[in-house]
Protein backbone atom coordinates (compact mmCIF):
# COMPACT_ATOMS: atom_id res chain seq x y z
CA UNK A 1 0.00 0.00 0.00
CA UNK A 2 2.63 2.54 -0.01
CA UNK A 3 4.56 2.07 -3.69
CA UNK A 4 3.75 5.41 -3.57
CA UNK A 5 5.77 6.79 -0.99
CA UNK A 6 8.69 4.23 -2.02
CA UNK A 7 8.89 5.81 -5.49
CA UNK A 8 9.06 9.52 -3.59
CA UNK A 9 11.94 8.43 -1.76
CA UNK A 10 13.96 6.51 -4.80
CA UNK A 11 13.46 10.28 -6.77
CA UNK A 12 14.69 12.07 -3.70
CA UNK A 13 17.73 9.90 -3.73
CA UNK A 14 18.04 10.49 -7.70
CA UNK A 15 17.93 6.84 -8.33
CA UNK A 16 15.02 5.61 -10.72
CA UNK A 17 13.94 2.57 -12.12
CA UNK A 18 15.59 2.04 -15.60
CA UNK A 19 12.72 0.30 -17.95
CA UNK A 20 13.03 -0.99 -21.09
CA UNK A 21 9.61 -1.14 -22.92
CA UNK A 22 9.33 -3.71 -25.98
CA UNK A 23 6.72 -3.28 -28.00
CA UNK A 24 5.02 0.35 -28.88
CA UNK A 25 1.65 -1.24 -29.30
CA UNK A 26 -1.69 -0.43 -27.54
CA UNK A 27 -0.66 -1.54 -24.17
CA UNK A 28 3.12 -0.22 -24.44
CA UNK A 29 1.38 2.89 -25.46
CA UNK A 30 -0.71 3.04 -22.54
CA UNK A 31 2.11 2.49 -20.04
CA UNK A 32 3.66 5.38 -21.63
CA UNK A 33 1.02 7.98 -21.30
CA UNK A 34 1.23 6.89 -17.69
CA UNK A 35 5.17 6.47 -16.65
CA UNK A 36 6.10 10.12 -16.85
CA UNK A 37 4.05 10.74 -14.53
CA UNK A 38 5.44 8.27 -12.11
CA UNK A 39 7.83 9.33 -9.58
CA UNK A 40 11.57 7.62 -10.30
CA UNK A 41 10.22 6.05 -13.43
CA UNK A 42 12.62 6.84 -15.94
CA UNK A 43 12.21 4.36 -19.17
CA UNK A 44 15.58 4.83 -20.78
CA UNK A 45 14.65 2.42 -24.02
CA UNK A 46 11.27 2.06 -26.21
CA UNK A 47 12.12 -0.72 -28.86
CA UNK A 48 9.79 -1.91 -31.48
CA UNK A 49 10.82 -3.30 -35.00
CA UNK A 50 9.28 0.13 -36.45
CA UNK A 51 10.97 2.86 -34.29
CA UNK A 52 8.69 5.62 -36.38
CA UNK A 53 5.89 3.82 -35.08
CA UNK A 54 7.45 4.06 -31.35
CA UNK A 55 7.25 7.72 -32.11
CA UNK A 56 4.64 8.17 -32.88
CA UNK A 57 3.17 6.41 -29.97
CA UNK A 58 4.84 8.50 -27.81
CA UNK A 59 3.49 11.82 -29.60
CA UNK A 60 -0.06 10.39 -29.61
CA UNK A 61 0.22 9.62 -25.61
CA UNK A 62 1.95 13.22 -24.94
CA UNK A 63 5.56 13.23 -25.24
CA UNK A 64 7.25 15.71 -26.31
CA UNK A 65 9.75 15.73 -28.84
CA UNK A 66 12.68 16.45 -26.97
CA UNK A 67 11.72 13.52 -24.78
CA UNK A 68 12.50 10.81 -27.28
CA UNK A 69 15.34 12.34 -28.97
CA UNK A 70 18.28 10.52 -27.42
CA UNK A 71 21.12 8.60 -29.76
CA UNK A 72 22.26 6.13 -27.67
CA UNK A 73 21.40 4.33 -24.45
CA UNK A 74 23.81 6.19 -22.43
CA UNK A 75 23.13 9.70 -23.44
CA UNK A 76 19.25 8.52 -22.67
CA UNK A 77 20.20 7.56 -18.64
CA UNK A 78 22.55 11.14 -18.68
CA UNK A 79 19.71 13.31 -19.68
CA UNK A 80 16.56 11.53 -17.97
CA UNK A 81 15.32 11.18 -21.80
CA UNK A 82 14.27 7.96 -23.80
CA UNK A 83 15.86 5.84 -26.61
CA UNK A 84 14.09 4.95 -29.55
CA UNK A 85 15.69 1.61 -31.20
CA UNK A 86 14.83 -1.58 -33.30
CA UNK A 87 17.68 -3.54 -31.25
CA UNK A 88 15.67 -4.87 -27.98
CA UNK A 89 18.53 -7.30 -27.30
CA UNK A 90 21.12 -4.63 -26.90
CA UNK A 91 18.70 -2.91 -24.66
CA UNK A 92 18.49 -6.06 -22.41
CA UNK A 93 22.25 -6.66 -22.47
CA UNK A 94 23.37 -2.66 -21.71
CA UNK A 95 23.83 -2.07 -18.23
CA UNK A 96 21.76 0.90 -18.39
CA UNK A 97 18.25 -1.14 -17.58
CA UNK A 98 17.04 -3.03 -14.84
CA UNK A 99 13.71 -3.65 -15.75
CA UNK A 100 12.61 -5.09 -19.28
CA UNK A 101 8.94 -4.87 -20.18
CA UNK A 102 7.79 -7.38 -23.15
CA UNK A 103 4.99 -6.15 -24.51
CA UNK A 104 5.45 -7.37 -28.23
CA UNK A 105 2.24 -10.26 -28.14
CA UNK A 106 4.61 -12.64 -30.11
CA UNK A 107 5.07 -16.01 -27.83
CA UNK A 108 8.45 -16.70 -29.46
CA UNK A 109 10.06 -13.01 -29.16
CA UNK A 110 8.54 -13.47 -25.38
CA UNK A 111 10.36 -16.37 -24.95
CA UNK A 112 13.59 -15.24 -26.21
CA UNK A 113 13.86 -12.02 -24.54
CA UNK A 114 12.48 -13.79 -21.19
CA UNK A 115 15.82 -15.74 -21.27
CA UNK A 116 17.80 -13.03 -22.05
CA UNK A 117 16.73 -10.93 -19.52
CA UNK A 118 17.81 -14.11 -16.77
CA UNK A 119 21.31 -14.63 -18.99
CA UNK A 120 21.80 -10.47 -18.19
CA UNK A 121 20.23 -10.14 -15.04
CA UNK A 122 17.15 -8.01 -15.79
CA UNK A 123 14.13 -8.06 -14.17
CA UNK A 124 10.75 -8.74 -17.09
CA UNK A 125 7.25 -7.74 -16.67
CA UNK A 126 5.76 -10.57 -19.21
CA UNK A 127 2.86 -8.75 -20.62
CA UNK A 128 3.18 -10.81 -23.37
CA UNK A 129 0.37 -13.69 -21.86
CA UNK A 130 1.19 -16.02 -24.80
CA UNK A 131 4.75 -16.61 -23.78
CA UNK A 132 3.81 -17.17 -20.44
CA UNK A 133 1.26 -19.61 -21.54
CA UNK A 134 3.35 -21.27 -23.50
CA UNK A 135 6.41 -22.01 -21.41
CA UNK A 136 5.77 -19.45 -18.25
CA UNK A 137 6.86 -22.10 -15.59
CA UNK A 138 10.40 -22.83 -17.52
CA UNK A 139 10.70 -19.12 -18.07
CA UNK A 140 10.25 -18.08 -14.17
CA UNK A 141 12.23 -21.05 -12.59
CA UNK A 142 15.09 -19.40 -15.02
CA UNK A 143 14.48 -16.00 -13.64
CA UNK A 144 14.70 -17.48 -10.18
CA UNK A 145 17.66 -19.50 -10.67
CA UNK A 146 19.28 -16.09 -12.03
CA UNK A 147 17.99 -14.37 -8.75
CA UNK A 148 15.82 -11.92 -11.04
CA UNK A 149 11.68 -11.51 -10.82
CA UNK A 150 10.18 -12.67 -13.52
CA UNK A 151 6.23 -11.21 -13.11
CA UNK A 152 2.99 -11.11 -14.97
CA UNK A 153 1.75 -7.77 -15.91
CA UNK A 154 -0.44 -5.98 -13.35
CA UNK A 155 -3.96 -3.95 -15.72
CA UNK A 156 -3.44 -7.04 -17.73
CA UNK A 157 -6.84 -9.42 -16.20
CA UNK A 158 -4.65 -12.40 -15.40
CA UNK A 159 -2.72 -10.49 -12.62
CA UNK A 160 -5.63 -8.82 -11.27
CA UNK A 161 -6.96 -12.19 -10.38
CA UNK A 162 -4.15 -13.21 -8.81
CA UNK A 163 -4.12 -10.47 -6.92
CA UNK A 164 -7.53 -11.18 -5.62
CA UNK A 165 -6.80 -14.47 -4.95
CA UNK A 166 -3.98 -13.61 -2.99
CA UNK A 167 -6.17 -11.50 -1.02
CA UNK A 168 -9.06 -13.79 -0.06
CA UNK A 169 -6.27 -16.65 0.58
CA UNK A 170 -4.42 -13.97 3.42
CA UNK A 171 -7.53 -13.43 4.88
CA UNK A 172 -7.83 -17.23 5.39
CA UNK A 173 -10.96 -17.85 3.06
CA UNK A 174 -10.84 -20.87 0.85
CA UNK A 175 -10.58 -19.88 -3.37
CA UNK A 176 -13.51 -21.97 -4.82
CA UNK A 177 -13.08 -19.95 -8.19
CA UNK A 178 -11.41 -17.44 -9.86
CA UNK A 179 -11.71 -15.89 -13.65
CA UNK A 180 -12.45 -12.99 -15.69
CA UNK A 181 -15.68 -12.24 -17.82
CA UNK A 182 -16.02 -12.08 -21.77
CA UNK A 183 -18.49 -11.85 -24.48
CA UNK A 184 -18.83 -15.73 -25.51
CA UNK A 185 -21.20 -18.04 -27.23
CA UNK A 186 -20.27 -21.52 -28.11
CA UNK A 187 -20.68 -20.47 -32.10
CA UNK A 188 -17.65 -18.29 -31.29
CA UNK A 189 -15.38 -21.44 -31.51
CA UNK A 190 -15.47 -21.18 -35.27
CA UNK A 191 -15.32 -17.56 -35.84
CA UNK A 192 -12.65 -16.34 -38.32
CA UNK A 193 -11.07 -12.67 -39.40
CA UNK A 194 -13.79 -12.31 -41.85
CA UNK A 195 -16.90 -13.04 -39.31
CA UNK A 196 -15.37 -11.30 -36.49
CA UNK A 197 -16.83 -7.62 -36.70
CA UNK A 198 -20.29 -9.25 -37.60
CA UNK A 199 -20.09 -10.93 -33.97
CA UNK A 200 -18.97 -7.24 -32.36
CA UNK A 201 -21.82 -5.42 -34.07
CA UNK A 202 -19.08 -3.57 -36.19
CA UNK A 203 -20.48 -1.55 -39.05
CA UNK A 204 -17.91 -1.94 -42.65
CA UNK A 205 -17.57 2.17 -42.07
CA UNK A 206 -16.54 1.66 -38.28
CA UNK A 207 -13.84 -0.91 -39.59
CA UNK A 208 -12.78 0.99 -41.88
CA UNK A 209 -11.62 4.16 -40.47
CA UNK A 210 -10.19 2.62 -37.18
CA UNK A 211 -7.02 0.94 -36.48
CA UNK A 212 -8.55 -2.56 -36.12
CA UNK A 213 -6.39 -6.32 -36.76
CA UNK A 214 -9.27 -8.53 -37.39
CA UNK A 215 -7.09 -11.74 -36.06
CA UNK A 216 -5.91 -10.36 -32.86
CA UNK A 217 -9.81 -9.12 -31.98
CA UNK A 218 -10.59 -12.51 -33.41
CA UNK A 219 -8.56 -14.41 -30.69
CA UNK A 220 -10.52 -12.31 -27.89
CA UNK A 221 -14.04 -13.80 -29.39
CA UNK A 222 -13.35 -17.08 -30.46
CA UNK A 223 -12.22 -18.37 -26.64
CA UNK A 224 -8.35 -18.41 -27.67
CA UNK A 225 -7.07 -15.14 -25.36
CA UNK A 226 -9.47 -16.55 -22.39
CA UNK A 227 -7.84 -19.97 -22.28
CA UNK A 228 -4.56 -18.35 -22.58
CA UNK A 229 -5.27 -16.09 -19.88
CA UNK A 230 -6.78 -18.72 -17.43
CA UNK A 231 -3.83 -20.99 -17.79
CA UNK A 232 -1.26 -17.99 -16.96
CA UNK A 233 -4.01 -17.63 -13.59
CA UNK A 234 -3.71 -21.84 -12.93
CA UNK A 235 -0.37 -21.87 -13.65
CA UNK A 236 0.73 -18.81 -10.97
CA UNK A 237 -2.42 -19.64 -8.48
CA UNK A 238 -2.79 -23.14 -8.06
CA UNK A 239 -6.21 -23.22 -8.94
CA UNK A 240 -6.91 -25.58 -12.20
CA UNK A 241 -9.11 -26.09 -15.15
CA UNK A 242 -12.36 -28.33 -15.36
CA UNK A 243 -11.52 -31.67 -17.44
CA UNK A 244 -13.20 -30.06 -20.26
CA UNK A 245 -12.13 -26.34 -20.12
CA UNK A 246 -13.66 -23.23 -19.86
CA UNK A 247 -17.83 -23.99 -19.95
CA UNK A 248 -18.36 -19.83 -20.72
CA UNK A 249 -21.44 -20.16 -18.50
CA UNK A 250 -23.35 -16.68 -18.92
CA UNK A 251 -23.19 -14.71 -15.30
CA UNK A 252 -23.84 -11.41 -13.96
CA UNK A 253 -22.01 -10.19 -10.65
CA UNK A 254 -25.07 -10.36 -8.96
CA UNK A 255 -24.91 -14.65 -9.40
CA UNK A 256 -21.22 -15.32 -9.38
CA UNK A 257 -21.67 -16.88 -5.80
CA UNK A 258 -24.71 -18.94 -7.18
CA UNK A 259 -22.99 -19.54 -9.97
CA UNK A 260 -19.44 -20.31 -9.19
CA UNK A 261 -20.18 -23.09 -6.86
CA UNK A 262 -19.71 -26.79 -7.25
CA UNK A 263 -22.50 -28.95 -9.28
CA UNK A 264 -22.47 -31.09 -6.08
CA UNK A 265 -24.36 -27.77 -4.77
CA UNK A 266 -26.16 -26.73 -7.62
CA UNK A 267 -23.74 -24.32 -9.36
CA UNK A 268 -21.27 -25.04 -12.15
CA UNK A 269 -17.91 -26.13 -11.47
CA UNK A 270 -16.47 -29.43 -11.74
CA UNK A 271 -14.58 -28.80 -8.45
CA UNK A 272 -13.49 -26.27 -5.54
CA UNK A 273 -10.35 -24.12 -6.63
CA UNK A 274 -11.28 -23.68 -10.41
CA UNK A 275 -10.52 -21.37 -12.74
CA UNK A 276 -13.31 -20.15 -15.48
CA UNK A 277 -14.30 -17.31 -17.35
CA UNK A 278 -17.54 -16.12 -17.18
CA UNK A 279 -19.75 -14.49 -20.12
CA UNK A 280 -21.94 -11.65 -20.85
CA UNK A 281 -24.17 -13.19 -23.00
CA UNK A 282 -27.16 -15.94 -22.95
CA UNK A 283 -26.94 -18.37 -24.59
CA UNK A 284 -29.99 -17.34 -26.89
CA UNK A 285 -27.55 -13.97 -27.03
CA UNK A 286 -29.01 -11.63 -24.83
CA UNK A 287 -27.27 -9.57 -22.81
CA UNK A 288 -26.42 -10.91 -19.15
CA UNK A 289 -27.83 -8.34 -16.26
CA UNK A 290 -24.99 -6.67 -14.71
CA UNK A 291 -22.68 -8.37 -16.49
CA UNK A 292 -18.61 -8.73 -16.17
CA UNK A 293 -17.11 -8.32 -19.34
CA UNK A 294 -13.96 -6.41 -18.59
CA UNK A 295 -13.79 -7.13 -14.78
CA UNK A 296 -12.53 -10.17 -13.04
CA UNK A 297 -14.16 -11.67 -9.50
CA UNK A 298 -13.01 -14.31 -7.12
CA UNK A 299 -15.33 -16.91 -5.17
CA UNK A 300 -14.80 -17.53 -1.63
CA UNK A 301 -16.42 -19.75 1.31
CA UNK A 302 -17.60 -19.05 4.75
CA UNK A 303 -17.13 -22.62 5.75
CA UNK A 304 -18.32 -21.92 9.20
CA UNK A 305 -21.82 -20.95 10.80
CA UNK A 306 -19.81 -17.65 12.33
CA UNK A 307 -18.41 -16.65 8.89
CA UNK A 308 -21.61 -16.99 7.17
CA UNK A 309 -23.30 -14.70 9.74
CA UNK A 310 -20.79 -12.26 9.14
CA UNK A 311 -21.31 -12.50 5.10
CA UNK A 312 -24.85 -11.74 6.25
CA UNK A 313 -24.43 -8.83 8.85
CA UNK A 314 -22.35 -6.92 6.33
CA UNK A 315 -24.18 -7.17 3.48
CA UNK A 316 -22.35 -9.31 0.85
CA UNK A 317 -24.08 -11.04 -1.91
CA UNK A 318 -24.51 -14.94 -1.48
CA UNK A 319 -25.83 -18.08 -2.75
CA UNK A 320 -28.87 -19.93 -1.10
CA UNK A 321 -26.70 -21.51 1.38
CA UNK A 322 -25.05 -18.31 2.45
CA UNK A 323 -21.73 -20.04 2.43
CA UNK A 324 -20.34 -18.76 -0.68
CA UNK A 325 -19.85 -15.37 -1.80
CA UNK A 326 -17.72 -12.88 -4.24
CA UNK A 327 -15.36 -10.05 -5.01
CA UNK A 328 -14.97 -8.66 -8.34
CA UNK A 329 -13.77 -5.50 -9.87
CA UNK A 330 -15.92 -4.51 -13.12
CA UNK A 331 -12.72 -3.02 -15.16
CA UNK A 332 -9.83 -3.44 -15.65
CA UNK A 333 -7.25 -0.79 -17.24
CA UNK A 334 -4.95 -2.56 -18.84
CA UNK A 335 -1.52 -0.95 -19.70
CA UNK A 336 -2.35 2.12 -17.88
CA UNK A 337 -1.67 0.04 -14.54
CA UNK A 338 1.12 -1.39 -15.81
CA UNK A 339 3.70 1.15 -13.61
CA UNK A 340 2.29 -1.17 -10.17
CA UNK A 341 4.29 -4.38 -11.69
CA UNK A 342 7.71 -1.83 -12.28
CA UNK A 343 7.40 -0.73 -9.18
CA UNK A 344 6.64 -4.21 -7.30
CA UNK A 345 9.35 -5.39 -8.73
CA UNK A 346 11.68 -2.77 -8.44
CA UNK A 347 11.29 -1.63 -5.01
CA UNK A 348 10.23 -4.94 -3.35
CA UNK A 349 11.10 -7.11 -5.43
CA UNK A 350 7.98 -8.69 -5.92
CA UNK A 351 6.26 -10.02 -9.05
CA UNK A 352 2.61 -9.32 -9.26
CA UNK A 353 1.43 -12.93 -10.33
CA UNK A 354 4.42 -15.45 -11.40
CA UNK A 355 3.84 -19.22 -12.56
CA UNK A 356 5.18 -21.79 -10.33
CA UNK A 357 4.22 -24.67 -11.51
CA UNK A 358 2.91 -26.30 -14.81
CA UNK A 359 -0.67 -27.03 -14.28
CA UNK A 360 -3.19 -25.71 -17.19
CA UNK A 361 -2.09 -25.35 -20.88
CA UNK A 362 -3.87 -23.82 -23.91
CA UNK A 363 -4.13 -25.92 -27.13
CA UNK A 364 -4.67 -25.78 -30.47
CA UNK A 365 -7.58 -27.23 -31.91
CA UNK A 366 -9.35 -27.27 -35.56
CA UNK A 367 -11.69 -24.99 -36.49
CA UNK A 368 -12.66 -26.75 -39.18
CA UNK A 369 -11.69 -30.48 -40.57
CA UNK A 370 -8.18 -29.75 -41.75
CA UNK A 371 -6.13 -31.34 -44.41
CA UNK A 372 -2.99 -32.71 -44.73
CA UNK A 373 -0.43 -30.03 -45.88
CA UNK A 374 -2.68 -27.27 -44.33
CA UNK A 375 -0.79 -24.48 -43.03
CA UNK A 376 -1.44 -23.32 -39.56
CA UNK A 377 -2.44 -19.58 -38.69
CA UNK A 378 -2.44 -19.48 -34.86
CA UNK A 379 -4.34 -17.26 -32.46
CA UNK A 380 -7.62 -15.86 -34.31
CA UNK A 381 -6.88 -17.40 -37.09
CA UNK A 382 -8.74 -19.36 -39.72
CA UNK A 383 -7.81 -22.92 -39.02
CA UNK A 384 -7.62 -23.31 -35.23
CA UNK A 385 -8.64 -21.54 -31.00
CA UNK A 386 -7.48 -22.04 -28.11
CA UNK A 387 -8.98 -24.38 -25.67
CA UNK A 388 -8.28 -24.82 -22.08
CA UNK A 389 -6.73 -28.11 -20.72
CA UNK A 390 -5.04 -29.45 -17.60
CA UNK A 391 -1.62 -30.14 -18.48
CA UNK A 392 -0.90 -33.85 -17.45
CA UNK A 393 -4.41 -34.38 -19.56
CA UNK A 394 -2.21 -31.79 -22.41
CA UNK A 395 0.84 -33.54 -21.87
CA UNK A 396 -0.60 -37.40 -21.99
CA UNK A 397 -2.17 -36.03 -25.06
CA UNK A 398 1.03 -34.72 -26.70
CA UNK A 399 -1.17 -31.72 -27.45
CA UNK A 400 0.71 -28.71 -29.77
CA UNK A 401 0.59 -25.51 -27.41
CA UNK A 402 -1.60 -22.50 -29.36
CA UNK A 403 1.41 -20.58 -29.13
CA UNK A 404 3.25 -22.55 -31.90
CA UNK A 405 0.26 -23.28 -33.92
CA UNK A 406 1.38 -20.85 -36.32
CA UNK A 407 3.14 -21.11 -39.53
CA UNK A 408 3.55 -24.71 -39.36
CA UNK A 409 2.27 -27.54 -41.47
CA UNK A 410 -0.03 -30.36 -40.94
CA UNK A 411 1.15 -33.64 -41.93
CA UNK A 412 -2.10 -35.66 -41.41
CA UNK A 413 -5.94 -34.30 -41.76
CA UNK A 414 -7.13 -33.22 -38.52
CA UNK A 415 -10.96 -33.37 -37.60
CA UNK A 416 -13.10 -30.36 -36.65
CA UNK A 417 -12.79 -30.11 -32.82
CA UNK A 418 -10.30 -32.46 -32.61
CA UNK A 419 -6.83 -30.97 -30.58
CA UNK A 420 -3.72 -30.96 -33.26
CA UNK A 421 -0.82 -32.96 -32.26
CA UNK A 422 3.09 -32.53 -31.86
CA UNK A 423 2.65 -35.51 -33.81
CA UNK A 424 0.16 -33.73 -36.19
CA UNK A 425 2.86 -31.16 -37.46
CA UNK A 426 6.22 -30.72 -38.64
CA UNK A 427 7.68 -28.53 -35.48
CA UNK A 428 10.40 -25.92 -36.49
CA UNK A 429 13.84 -25.90 -35.07
CA UNK A 430 13.27 -22.77 -32.86
CA UNK A 431 14.16 -21.52 -29.50
CA UNK A 432 10.75 -21.09 -28.74
CA UNK A 433 10.05 -25.17 -29.44
CA UNK A 434 12.85 -26.34 -27.76
CA UNK A 435 12.18 -24.11 -24.32
CA UNK A 436 8.27 -25.24 -24.84
CA UNK A 437 9.80 -29.06 -24.65
CA UNK A 438 12.34 -28.61 -22.32
CA UNK A 439 9.44 -27.33 -20.05
CA UNK A 440 7.16 -30.22 -21.21
CA UNK A 441 9.70 -32.59 -20.07
CA UNK A 442 9.88 -31.26 -16.68
CA UNK A 443 6.54 -32.13 -16.21
CA UNK A 444 6.03 -35.02 -18.19
CA UNK A 445 3.30 -37.22 -16.23
CA UNK A 446 4.84 -40.43 -16.53
CA UNK A 447 8.21 -42.50 -17.31
CA UNK A 448 7.46 -43.26 -21.33
CA UNK A 449 6.93 -39.54 -21.84
CA UNK A 450 10.14 -38.72 -20.56
CA UNK A 451 11.76 -41.23 -22.87
CA UNK A 452 10.51 -40.25 -25.85
CA UNK A 453 10.92 -36.08 -25.38
CA UNK A 454 15.22 -35.75 -25.01
CA UNK A 455 14.94 -36.28 -28.57
CA UNK A 456 13.69 -33.21 -29.64
CA UNK A 457 16.18 -31.77 -27.03
CA UNK A 458 19.53 -32.52 -28.58
CA UNK A 459 19.52 -29.88 -31.30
Amino acid sequence: MNLHRLLLQRAADRNPLRVALIGAGKFGSMFLSQARHIPAMHVVAVADLDPARARASLARVGWAPEQFEAHSLDAALRSGSTYITDDSLSAIASDTIDIVIDATGNPVAGIRHALLCADHGKHIVMVNVEADALAGPLLAKRARQAGVVYSLAYGDQPALICEMVDWARAVGFEVVAAGKGTKFLPAYHDSTPDTVWGHYGFAPQQVEEGDFNPQMFNSFLDGTKSAIEMAAVSNATGLTPAPSGLEFPACGTDDLPRVLKPRSEGGVLHHRGQVEVVSSLERDGTPVFRDLRWGVYVTFAGDSDYVRRCFNEYGLLTDESGNYTAMYKPYHLIGLELGISVASIGLRREATGVPDEFRADAVAVAKRDLSSGATLDGEGGYTVYGRLMPAADSLRAHALPIGLAHGVKLTRAVNKGRPVTWDDVVAPDSQAVRARREMELLYAPDTAARNVMPELLRS
